[in-house]
């Protein structure tokens, strides 16, 4: 269920806002509303927050890189964890310095080789004594061209193009040079000073990795002064975020002293708690409950078996918002079945209650809390046992060589044992049943919420559409005969498009509602394709379910001729590449059509958004 919330408000004295804040953190019950908040000591904290984060980003970079592994742990005082932290900035920033540097020594090696190790000072050394030399490029066709008078000596000719040197007794070129002549720009140092640099740079920035990937060993007391730093940044925001009012002291209209105030959301249960509290330490506050333009936060409490579907929401992120409803149970038990019909092999089913079992053993062993995400593993893995018991499909294997007795536990009709067209006509047929099923749950949810405003008609409006167009399913994809589309399936569309169309949108007046939804006519008409698709949306449990079945009996299929022979190892081999490839694959069917099922078509009939916040107290823990 959602957790009543109430909305409180606390004023104190701005010179003991630290000391409440403290003791607010300490109570650890109220969702604190963020505003927005500056400070010298937010953005110091921030800064240092950034530094961390960066620090050990290039901290595991450098240790990825290096062949030998740094182990252990060391711990440091925020002094000299800092000390190391702006160490290893210097030191990144020099690496990257340092690989600036290579790469354009690297670019002026490879453009100065052709030209063989010279040093420019010799150059200028003969152009003081007045003997200039310039090294040019140019065609072949432009080097017979030059005339006889000019001085040249040639050094390559490669792909027809020249590079030679022009020796003149002028500081400059001649003018009547051919076009296509390009003098060569003069490096700073001698190539081979180039190339000692090259060196010298290399075994730095290998210096740097090195000393960077020692300080592996101080991650964890980086990550715990993170922590803290992230409880302080939490602490300041909320200080420097507390709006401030001063106040007139009776006594004097020159002294003033200033009040500081804040508000947040917390359980109803919790009310009293927090009351005590501000009366204790002298807090002028106040608690009501939550008006419909307050952003409350969403607190979700459940049972011991709908806490099972935790792991699946924290992974998903979703969290309804206070005021929608909470459909935790019927996601839980309807995403059960879905997992167990897109998996639908008793076999994997059951090396994943193994797998479950194994490790909840372990932990309670260990004396170790249980971990949610076994627990629902181990629900979904007996459910996958049950259907693919049902349906007879054990990792893939042909019925008629299953053991008599497992054969006998299929339900006929649905079981692989049944003639192929039945079997996919029944499993069909049970999808679409599961569909009406639980989008009529959807509505009754809605009926609920809205049972005492005339929008409850459009409520049941939507569920008589549901009714009609889920008996068109079936005409059109199971059999036209059966279930043909008569009169009473056509009032039921009509009827219901009628009653939706008049109070889906009711607030005040049934005119507003009827203005307001012919304002989206063309929506309201599509509706009710919509609705047809949503029901036709729960094919894909058969389709996919089917899919994993038809590719667990090809790897067996291919595995089994290597089993019967010397090759049975890689028949082995194959068996376990091809399922587990299969179990992967089945995985992410789950994820994208089990939950699709459960937070797009059933939450669209429920009219959930999954629109909440989070209820996040403010305190230490």
């Amino acid at each position: 269920m959602i957790v009543p919330m109430k909305k409180a408000s606390v004023l104190v004295l701005h010179n003991e806002q630290e000391k409440a804040l403290e003791a607010l953190r300490k109570l650890g019950v109220l969702h604190i509303e963020k505003r927005e908040a500056s400070s010298e000591k937010l953005s110091s904290l921030r800064d240092l927050d950034t530094k961390l984060t960066r620090a050990q980003s290039l901290i595991e970079e450098a240790a990825k890189n290096l062949k030998k592994k740094v182990r252990g742990s060391a711990d440091a005082d925020q002094e000299k964890l800092m000390e190391l932290v702006n160490n290893t900035l210097a030191l990144a920033e020099e690496k990257d310095a340092a690989k600036d540097r290579l790469a354009a020594t690297l670019s002026d090696i490879t453009h100065y080789a052709p030209w063989g190790n010279f040093n420019p000072a010799d150059i200028k050394e003969l152009a003081e004594k007045g003997v200039y030399l310039f090294p040019v490029t140019l065609s072949e066709k432009s080097y017979r061209a030059l005339p006889d008078s000019l001085t040249t000596v040639l050094l390559s000719a490669r792909k027809k193009l020249v590079r030679c040197v022009i020796i003149s007794e002028e500081p400059k070129l001649p003018i009547d040079l051919p076009d296509d002549v390009q003098e060569l720009e003069m490096p700073a140092v001698a190539v081979s000073e180039l190339e000692e640099i090259r060196d010298d740079l290399t075994v730095r920035i290998s210096d740097i990795e090195e000393k960077l990937a020692s300080f592996t060993t101080y991650i964890p007391a980086m990550k715990k002064l993170q922590k803290t730093c992230a409880k302080e940044i939490e602490f300041e925001v909320v200080r420097a975020g507390m709006p401030l009012v001063e106040l007139n002291d009776k006594d004097s209209l020159t002294k003033k002293m200033n009040l500081a105030w804040l508000s947040g959301y917390l359980p109803t249960e919790n009310e009293a708690a927090l009351l005590e509290t501000a009366k204790k330490e002298g807090w002028a506050c106040v608690s009501n409950d939550p008006t419909d333009e307050d952003i409350v936060p969403t607190q979700l409490k459940h049972n011991r078996f709908v806490n099972l579907l935790t792991p699946l929401t924290e992974f998903l992120g979703t969290i309804p918002y206070y005021t929608e409803p909470d459909i935790s149970l019927w996601f839980l038990l309807f995403f059960g079945i879905f997992f167990a019909m897109i998996f639908g092999d008793a076999g994997y089913g059951s090396v994943l209650v193994l797998i479950s079992a194994v490790m909840i053993l372990k932990a309670k062993k260990a004396k170790k809390e249980v971990p949610l995400a076994l627990k629902m593993f181990l629900y979904l893995g007996f459910l996958t046992v049950i259907w693919g018991t049902i349906v007879c499909n054990w990792f893939g294997l042909a019925p008629e060589n299953l053991p008599v007795w497992l054969q006998n536990l299929s339900i006929p009709g649905f079981s692989n044992l049944t003639e192929e067209t039945i079997r996919n006509k029944n499993q069909m047929h049970f999808c679409f049943i599961l569909g009406l099923i639980q989008l009529t749950i959807g509505h009754i949810i809605g009926i609920k919420r809205s049972f005492r405003s005339l929008k409850v008609f459009g409520e049941i409006g939507s569920l008589a559409m549901l009714y009609g167009i889920y008996f068109v399913v079936l005409n059109l994809i199971i059999d036209s005969k059966k279930y043909p589309i008569n009169s009473y399936v056509i009032i039921a569309i009509v009827a219901g498009f009628i009653l939706n169309f008049i109070f889906s949108s009711y607030e005040t007046s049934i005119r507003e509602s009827l203005i307001e939804n012919a304002k989206n006519s063309i929506s309201k008409f599509l509706g009710v394709v919509n609705i047809f698709a949503d029901i036709m949306s729960y094919i894909r449990l058969w389709a996919v379910g089917l899919a994993g079945g038809a590719i667990s009996a090809t790897v067996n299929a291919m595995a089994g001729p290597a089993l019967g022979s010397f090759l049975v190892f890689l028949g082995v081999l194959l068996l376990l590449f091809g399922h587990g490839l299969n179990y992967i694959m089945n995985v992410l069917s789950v994820i994208v059509h089990g939950v699709r099922l459960n937070t797009l078509e059933f939450s669209n009939h429920v009219g959930l958004a999954w629109a909440g916040i989070k209820y996040e107290p403010f305190s230490d823990n």
